[in-house]
């Protein structure tokens, strides 16, 4: 008990005497996580929507003639040819004129003079999830041009393609704020660190030589970096949480940020940054003391 007490008290006076510096860390590895975390967050969000979208994806094959039983069997059984799929739907042309109908509301009145079989038959394809990578999809819409009849697939090919690469952007932004946290935590804290020792080697060669063991002396530069490591992290996870509050906040209702529910990290994933910024700051206060503490 007396030796943690003692080592608290070392550390807090590490503290105090370096100040200055330790705020400068504890700023930095606080924006290096708020960075990481900002686009994360983004990035988890931005996933979980393309899945809900993803729910609802469709391939629409546009026929030159509406089949009849028979041949709907036949083509049918041609589509599950490529794959299994969730659903395929034969949609008519009276059917196709109803949902226009519909659509259109109270303007419906445009369609007084035209024909109720003005619209092409067509098939609805749902592909299982996982059929739903761009590729696979692509491929998917290239087979079902081809079946017998097949005037034209639709599927939102610009929107998915663009979703598609926009996500894998932003995964290569999170990899690379990533790398910079790693960077940050690790390099900084070992220089504070570094610093710390450099400013205080004579005091620590005076306490080796009235008796103090190694564990004494160096386990109060690894609470530093525990320190700085925790502080950095709840700064930056409270700065982004302030800023997803205001976000929110300011931008509800109706627009693109009402289409989906976007949602703070899960409290794993939290303490999943945290840990990390722990063991981060604590690898850089350990890999200083180990090069430059002489003891």
């Amino acid at each position: 008990m007396n030796f943690w007490l003692s080592v608290i008290r070392q550390t807090g006076r590490n503290l105090r005497q370096t100040w200055a510096t330790q705020f400068m860390t504890c700023l930095t590895v606080s924006l290096s996580v708020l960075m990481f975390s900002f686009f994360y967050l983004i990035y988890i969000n931005i996933l979980s929507a393309g899945n809900k979208v993803s729910d609802d994806l469709r391939l629409i094959v546009y026929l030159d003639e509406e089949p009849g039983p028979q041949l709907q069997e036949q083509l049918r059984l041609k589509i599950t040819q490529f794959d299994q799929v969730q659903e395929v739907k034969f949609i008519s042309k009276a059917e196709a004129y109803s949902r226009f109908t519909e659509q259109l509301g109270d303007n419906r009145d445009v369609l007084t003079d035209m024909p109720t079989d003005f619209l092409p038959a067509s098939i609805e394809v749902v592909p299982l999830k996982n059929l739903r990578s761009l590729n696979q999809v692509k491929l998917f819409a290239e087979y079902l041009a081809t079946i017998p009849g097949s005037q034209k697939v639709q599927y939102g090919q610009k929107w998915v393609e663009r979703f598609y690469y926009f996500t894998q952007l932003l995964s290569i932004v999170v990899l690379l704020s990533g790398t910079l946290l790693i960077l940050t935590a690790t390099f900084m804290v070992a220089s504070t660190i570094r610093l710390t020792i450099f400013g205080r080697q004579e005091e620590l060669e005076l306490l080796k030589l009235v008796g103090a063991t190694n564990n004494y002396i160096r386990t109060p530069f690894l609470l530093e970096g525990i320190f700085q490591g925790l502080m950095g992290s709840f700064l930056g996870l409270t700065a982004l949480y302030t800023l997803f509050q205001w976000t929110t906040g300011h931008f509800s209702g109706a627009g693109f940020l009402d289409l989906f529910t976007f949602t703070f990290f899960p409290s794993e994933i939290i303490v999943t940054i945290v840990l990390l910024s722990i063991i981060l700051c604590t690898a850089g206060s350990y890999t200083s003391m180990q090069k430059f503490l002489r003891i």
